[in-house]
């Protein structure tokens, strides 16, 4: 869906971003990691040229991106930054039906699109008649998500797009926005300094430093396969509590006999990961847990000791 080539932006003799090449498949969550300064902002911004490129190549589903007329471009392309970029004297309703109207869309359409993103996002519809600054930080990042996904773009950038928020209401809406049905069928960039985000939220992580890609890879490639010294140094301080979030199920499920199979509620997915499924055990106080493998329609359960047995296995092997 995105490809990027050789791609270069100086500020002055300065090259912020420093001939990167990358892709994003259709429907993959690929998120730019990395200190501040590194070029992953620079990078977002290239791709619906809110800052143009000073080399290399852009696609965006076929199309380059320097060939295209910038305002229809962007309108193609779902965008959501920190601060939300709600326009204060337009209401929730005028906010959300921005794209819209620049697409000549009707108003039958626009109001229905407006309801079905409302209950998605679990904003009341009397909220379409305020005006940002009468919403909460955690209202007002919902409805610049509304407005990013109204015209269904297939791309979405998002730019420390929950970096404003408090961090209970931050862990709350990744949580919401990753369940979202719009979400699993849209190919994303998404810009974090916040790494236990990043690994939450990518199928893969673009790490950078200093305007070049240090490491492109899946959590666990990052984890368990550190292209170099910086990579691993990079995540050395949060190490144990990523690699819970980057162990799936699935990664256990064929490794460990004593994951017997059995079918009973509660039950977790085999996609979920190590960390998710412990937080499950604990919250609930459970002796023991199901999980369903939704391809093979099979069914293992597990205790938190075996659970955590087969991982620190894992870990050893790695």
């Amino acid at each position: 869906m995105i490809v990027a080539e050789h791609l270069r932006k100086d500020f002055g003799k300065t090259a912020a971003v420093d001939d990167i090449s990358f892709e994003v498949k259709e429907g993959e969550t690929l998120v730019l990691l990395g200190t501040s300064g590194c070029g992953k902002t620079t990078t977002l911004k290239m791709i619906n040229r809110l800052t143009e490129p000073s080399g290399g190549r852009i696609s965006v589903n076929g199309k380059d991106v320097l060939e295209q007329n910038p305002d229809e471009l962007r309108r193609g392309i779902g965008y959501v930054l920190q601060n939300n970029g709600l326009f204060p004297h337009y209401s929730v309703a005028e906010n959300m039906a921005i794209v819209p109207k620049l697409l000549k869309w009707d108003q039958q359409k626009i109001s229905q699109r407006t309801k079905t993103l409302l209950e998605k996002l679990h904003l009341p519809e009397k909220y379409l008649a305020l005006y940002p600054n009468e919403l909460s930080g955690g209202q007002q990042q919902r409805v610049g998500l509304a407005r990013a996904l109204m015209a269904d773009p297939p791309v979405l950038l998002m730019d420390e797009a929950f970096g404003a928020l408090d961090p209970i209401t931050r862990s709350a809406i990744r949580k919401e926005f990753k369940q979202l049905d719009e979400f699993k069928r849209k190919t994303i960039v998404m810009v974090t300094h916040d790494v236990q985000e990043a690994f939450e939220m990518a199928d893969r992580i673009c790490l950078m430093d200093a305007g070049k890609i240090k490491q492109i890879g899946t959590p666990a490639e990052l984890l368990f396969n550190p292209a170099d010294a910086f990579v691993a140094s990079f995540l050395d301080d949060q190490r144990f509590q990523l690699e819970l979030k980057a162990v799936s199920l699935n990664d256990l499920w064929e490794r460990h006999a004593s994951f017997t199979g059995i079918k009973s509620v509660p039950f977790v997915s085999s996609e979920s990961s190590v960390w998710e499924t412990v937080s499950i055990i604990q919250k609930n106080n459970l002796k023991q847990i199901s999980i369903h493998q939704p391809k093979t329609d099979s069914w293992k359960q597990t205790s938190l000791k075996e659970l955590m047995d087969a991982f620190f296995t894992l870990q050893k092997s790695a």
